[in-house]
Parts: C-alpha cells; sequence; structure tokens
C-alpha cells in the first residue's frame, strides 16, 4: 500500500461524492495503489450513509464512525491507528484541500525522505477576522515556543511517514500540533509545501474563535511538557528555592530589624506579626516549599515508571 488518506469529517455529506471523485481521479491518474479512511465524527447529517455508498463502489474505501463528536484529534488519532499506506496523507472533508497535492506531498516524502510535509495556505480564502489574523498570531507563536519554521501549523493537508504517525498520540485538540509532537520523538526532518486553498463549497466551517484560545492554552501545555515533561525539578525546584529564600531572607530581615531595635537603639519595637511583610514572606516560604515538594514528588513518579516506546523509537538495519 503506497498511500493512505485519512480524511476527518463532520456533517460534509453534500461535499463528500465530490470528494471521493476528485481523489480517486488522482490515484488512478498516477496509479497508486491506496485506501481512503473516512473518520465520521459523530456526524448528525447524512454522512455516514454517502460512506456506505461509497464503500459499496470502492473497495479501497475504509470508514470509521464515531457514535458521538469527539473531535478532530481523536478522529486523526483513529484513522491514523488504522491507515497502512507507507505514506500516511490527511486532508479536510471540505474541498478547501486540493487532492491534486498528493503526488507532490508524496513525493517528498519518498524522494526527498521527510519525515513529515506540512501544507502551507499561503492564499487564504476564508475571513480574515474569523481565521486570517488570528492564525497568523498562532502561527507566530508556535513558531516562536516550538523551534519549528512552520507558515501554517494548522493546515489540514500534510505528508506523513507510516512510522510517524504510529509513534505519536493525537489527543485532546493537539491535531494543530502535529509536527511538534513528531519533533518531541525525534523526527525532525520536517518540510513545507505551500498548496492551494479553495473557498468552502458546501456547509459552513465547524470551527469558531473559541479554537484560538484553546489552541494557545495547548500550546502552552506543549511547550512545557518538551521543555520539563522529563525534568519536572528543573522547574519547580528552581522557582520553590527561588520563592523560598526571598521569604527566608525578608522574615530574616524583619527579625533583624525588630532586635536592633530593641537592643541597640532602646526603642520599643511592633511585633513581628503586625508587619504585613512577615505574612507575605512566611506565605513565599510555604509556596516555595510546596513547589519543590512538586518537583520532587514529579522526578519520584517519571524515576518508577517506565519508558514508553513513545520516546524511545530507535532504527533497525
Amino acid at each position: 500500500m503506497q498511500i493512505s488518506i485519512v480524511i476527518p469529517l463532520l456533517n460534509e455529506a453534500d461535499s463528500l461524492p465530490e470528494l471521493h471523485r476528485w481523489i480517486v481521479s488522482v490515484m488512478e491518474k498516477h496509479q497508486y495503489s491506496y485506501e481512503l479512511i473516512f473518520v465520521d465524527d459523530g456526524s448528525t447529517d447524512t454522512s455516514w450513509k454517502v460512506i456506505e455508498t461509497l464503500k459499496q463502489n470502492n473497495p479501497n474505501v475504509k470508514a470509521i464512525q464515531f457514535l458521538k463528536n469527539f473531535g478532530k484529534s481523536q478522529g486523526l488519532n483513529a484513522g491514523f491507528k488504522k491507515a497502512t499506506g507507507e505514506v500516511v496523507i490527511t486532508m479536510d472533508a471540505d474541498l478547501q484541500d486540493s487532492p491534486e497535492e498528493i503526488p507532490a506531498l508524496y513525493h517528498m516524502i519518498v524522494k526527498d525522505k521527510y519525515d513529515l510535509v506540512s501544507g502551507w495556505k499561503k492564499k487564504r480564502y476564508d475571513s480574515k477576522i474569523r481565521k486570517n489574523i488570528p492564525s497568523k498570531l498562532f502561527n507566530w507563536a508556535a513558531r516562536k515556543t516550538s523551534g519549528i519554521a512552520l507558515n501554517d501549523f494548522n493546515c489540514g493537508l500534510k505528508a506523513y511517514k507510516k512510522v510517524v504517525i504510529k509513534n505519536i498520540d493525537v489527543t485532546g485538540e493537539m491535531h494543530r500540533y502535529i509536527p511538534i509532537l513528531a519533533k518531541n520523538v525525534g523526527f525532525t526532518n520536517i518540510g513545507e509545501k505551500e498548496v492551494i486553498h479553495q473557498a468552502r463549497k458546501y456547509g459552513e466551517t465547524k470551527f469558531g474563535i473559541e479554537r484560538f484560545t484553546n489552541g494557545f492554552l495547548d500550546l502552552i501545555t506543549l511547550w512545557f511538557l518538551s521543555k520539563f515533561g522529563k525534568r519536572p525539578m528543573h522547574l519547580f525546584g528552581f522557582i520553590g528555592t527561588f520563592m523560598f529564600f526571598i521569604g527566608f531572607f525578608s522574615a530574616a530581615y524583619i527579625g533583624i530589624h525588630k532586635l536592633l531595635m530593641v537592643f541597640y537603639y532602646h526603642q520599643k519595637a511592633n511585633l513581628i506579626t503586625s508587619n504585613p511583610l512577615f505574612y507575605i514572606a512566611l506565605i513565599t516560604m510555604l509556596l516555595g516549599t510546596q513547589l519543590f515538594i512538586a518537583g520532587f514528588i514529579g522526578e519520584m513518579i517519571l524515576k518508577n515508571k517506565k519508558e514508553s516506546s513513545l520516546y524511545t523509537i530507535e532504527k533497525e538495519l
């Protein structure tokens, strides 16, 4: 099997027949052996019936149906587990991604030896307020935090070596960070190709503005896991120690100041507890201690947990 095409979808009954014809035309033109995997993410329209009809007419069609909507990441993850092709292509079902890009993406994986190739929709036909401007901000932040020089992390049109998709776990809403997930497990040869973006022909977009808020929160999580996921003490221990010493020296200053006022200047001093700085110092020491313990416990958990194969990919001759 040369190519597996994974297409997650939600309520795209109108676009599926045309998308299927287009993909089949490209596959037959280039004589690729292929499988077409539709993942119905809990559609409430007739998408599943359309897929069943396509399956009857084309044995290369495979399908997975979720009983309710779980999200694009879970759809991709299910499709990745089922895929058997040498190269795995992902694309959206709304006809905004062109199947004509598949041969070039396949060539970049097989001939140019990329681990992953991400599409770049340089010219977009989406709303500037809802998608274009937020996407640019999101991609800028993703480049800065990940160190991967991609212009469009969230493009649905991507190509992967099979070994890549078999060694990453796409959960939550991490589908937009698959290049980062791949880099974190050792696949660093990541390329980009400018692809055609088309205006939506049927229906409406399933994503609202909230996806960018969630996206930035997920990006922070991914950045933390990539930087400190295997050494939590480096973050929590450092911050905790710093806070503890700030509190400790603040408390020591208050105590020394009181002693000087009483024994050296022979002045009556107020109780230490009447100074607001005392409580700030106390809370800072307590928080610092808790953060240090959190880092220590994290290290203990990691030491006692067996290394997952996700982080121990090896090449075999």
